[in-house]
């Protein structure tokens, strides 16, 4: 098991970094706010989670234990690999985190690309009672935009899958902040715009079967 490393950076690409330890690289997998904190040449401390599967080992660096120990629990909820875990702690810190499954807010998590609505609600589930011994809530978690769940429904029932009805929302919201505090109507029209003319709605419809 391979919990730490420490050593010199030897390449930065996008969120995955290069450690050289006593002559070897070691690939690493970190967020992109800890990558670019990163430099070339320059010394480096992780924590680290080796994940191994039948055909790959990988690891996955973190500049805190407080991030190592909040991703090895969001890994152990059904449906969320090492890839989403890492993309839950690029969007959200240790302390907001917790915050959001404080108070149940699923919403939190929805924003995270590849996190749809079923699983999100699954990580608060799930993590209910474990997060306090590991990391103190933050009171600075955004709010769920209100008309976000009945958009999701709406667009269900015209025949899209959830996953992809809910990272339409997320990306309207992403890209018209004002939009969350819309009328359902409203959003609904944003987020039909961003999945495209509606002679594309049989791909989507096929998708939500598959």
């Amino acid at each position: 098991m391979i919990s730490s490393l420490r050593g010199t950076v030897l390449q930065v690409n996008g969120g995955t970094v290069v450690i050289e330890v006593g002559g070897v690289g070691y690939q690493v997998q970190v967020t992109p706010e800890h990558a670019l904190s990163l430099r070339a040449g320059n010394p480096a401390f992780v924590h680290t989670a080796l994940i191994v599967r039948e055909d790959s080992m990988s690891l996955f660096g973190f500049e805190t234990a407080e991030q190592l120990q909040v991703f090895e629990l969001l890994t152990s909820v059904t449906g969320v690999g090492p890839k989403s875990a890492l993309g839950v702690l690029s969007t959200l810190g240790p302390g907001q985190i917790a915050a959001a499954v404080d108070a149940e807010d699923d919403a939190a998590f929805r924003r995270v690309s590849g996190i749809g609505p079923k699983t999100a609600k699954l990580i608060v589930v799930s993590l209910a009672g474990k997060l306090a011994a590991h990391v103190a809530p933050e009171a600075s978690v955004v709010a769920a935009p209100a008309a976000d769940d009945d958009v999701v429904v709406a667009l269900v029932g015209l025949g899209w899958s959830e996953k992809v009805a809910a990272q339409a929302v997320v990306d309207v919201i992403a890209a018209n902040p004002d939009a969350q505090d819309a009328p359902v109507q409203t959003l609904l029209r944003l987020a039909l715009a961003q999945l495209g003319p509606a002679g594309s709605l049989g791909a989507g419809r096929a998708g939500g079967r598959s």
